[in-house]
């Protein structure tokens, strides 16, 4: 170091750090690009706050105790210990009378969460940690409590993820909103679900240009006679799933031990290699916790040396026989309202790079992004690559419409094309 500037102290060091971090964290609150939140992402972790301990509540909130017990304990119970307590609680004078109400509320609430089969969850769990079918039947049974009538509730295949004897009680809570008024619309493939409709509309015959007529409208009874009906025929027996050749039987494993993540209880498990492997069980016992949290973020981890975290484990033996993994999820296929299919698979890319290696292209110095709708200089700066203009409507609804400048180059494109074509009929015809 030069002798007229000073050693840094470790003081100064912290503070270099703290600074470092602010930066951060304003970016990740004020960036609107999602790579870049994910970049800063890659640097945080969530800790619990050593001021309440994870209770969430200042001290004098958390010291206020009803029937013996603080809300911060209260929160750390089960549904199912939580709705004992609060169906014993005693209170008397101007305490019930108050809190009458209030309590008849937080039993009824509590009643449904523990007729749908999630007594087992305690209050204070996090939302990013509940499965879909959890995290599905508890907006269902806010939509019970509430007990609206004339509403008509439309849902998208309500019973995906979830195990049969979770759907039993799905299609208790559903049956029950019908039951006090309401109209429930499911597009469902599930045969218990079609059962137990009033009244099934078939779609079909087949996918895409394939679909789009209605085959049958009525009793799910008369489904299963329906002849043009792909669905009515698995429902009649007429089709069936059969199995295939017989099961492939593994020589090695993958041994994940002391998962301990969530609700795993130090868990020793052994999954085989080489063969297609099945992680069944009821809603919330834990497989997406030892795949999605644990196994998967480990290898990621290992083989790709992701920014992820892993769920607790003590290690995990046998991954000696890998040497990548690849996570297949139901997110959005990409990062913008531009990715489709095409662009996802990389087929877009060759077209691209055909483009830019055609004579005319290397004459003007066009390089693949020139071709590219994601790219400044290839797309229509008009719309950013969209082909549609936003258009904010403040108190309603936003409107998208084609945009202009894209409408006017293909209609150009269209002209130039039809006069080359005629241009070159008559050349051939002289």
């Amino acid at each position: 170091m030069r002798g007229d500037r000073r050693a840094a102290q470790p003081c100064d060091v912290l503070d270099d750090i703290a600074g470092l971090a602010g930066k951060w964290v304003r970016r990740f609150a004020q960036t609107k690009s999602e790579r870049a939140r994910e970049w800063c992402a890659q640097f945080m972790s969530e800790t619990k706050c050593r001021a309440c301990g994870g209770g969430r509540l200042r001290p004098e909130s958390a010291a206020v105790r009803v029937g013996g017990i603080t809300l911060v304990e209260l929160s750390s119970y089960t549904v199912a210990q939580a709705l004992e307590f609060m169906s014993s609680l005693e209170l008397t004078g101007a305490q019930q009378q108050i809190a009458s109400e209030v309590l008849k509320e937080i039993r009824s609430r509590l009643g449904f969460l523990a007729a749908i089969g999630l007594g087992y969850l305690s209050l204070d769990r996090s939302g990013p940690t509940l499965s879909g079918g959890e995290a599905q039947r508890i907006r269902l049974a806010s939509q019970v409590g509430s007990e609206l009538t004339g509403v008509t509730y439309v849902l998208d295949e309500p019973s995906i993820g979830l195990h049969q004897r979770d759907n039993r009680r799905l299609l208790d809570t559903l049956l029950s909103m019908r039951d006090i008024g309401n109209t429930v619309v499911a597009v469902e493939h599930d045969e218990e679900t079609i059962r137990e409709a009033d009244h099934v509309i078939d779609f079909g015959k087949g996918a895409g240009v394939q679909g789009g007529n209605v085959l049958y409208s009525g009793p799910p009874a008369g489904l299963a006679l329906c002849e043009a009906s792909l669905t009515g025929a698995y429902l009649a027996g007429r089709k069936s799933i059969t199995r295939g050749e017989a099961a492939r039987v593994a020589d090695k494993h993958l041994r994940i031990v002391g998962a301990r993540q969530n609700n795993l209880k130090d868990l020793n498990v052994a999954i085989p290699l080489g063969v297609f492997t099945a992680v069944t069980g009821v809603s919330g016992a834990g497989k997406s916790t030892l795949i999605n949290e644990i196994l998967y973020p480990a290898l990621a981890r290992k083989y790709h040396q992701a920014e992820v975290d892993v769920g607790e484990h003590v290690r995990i033996d046998g991954t000696e026989h890998l040497d990548k993994v690849i996570n297949i999820d139901q997110k959005p296929i990409g990062r913008t309202p531009r990715s489709n299919p095409a662009t996802y698979i990389k087929v877009f890319d060759e077209i691209r790079s055909f483009f830019a290696a055609l004579p005319l292209a290397k004459t003007r110095g066009y390089g693949a992004g020139r071709f590219s709708f994601n790219v400044k200089g290839g797309r229509c700066e008009s719309c950013q690559g969209d082909g549609v203009r936003q258009i904010e409507m403040h108190f309603l609804a936003d409107v998208y419409v084609p945009c202009e400048s894209c409408l006017a180059a293909a209609s150009t494109r269209r002209r130039w094309t039809c006069n080359t074509r005629a241009s070159r009929s008559r050349t051939c015809s002289i």
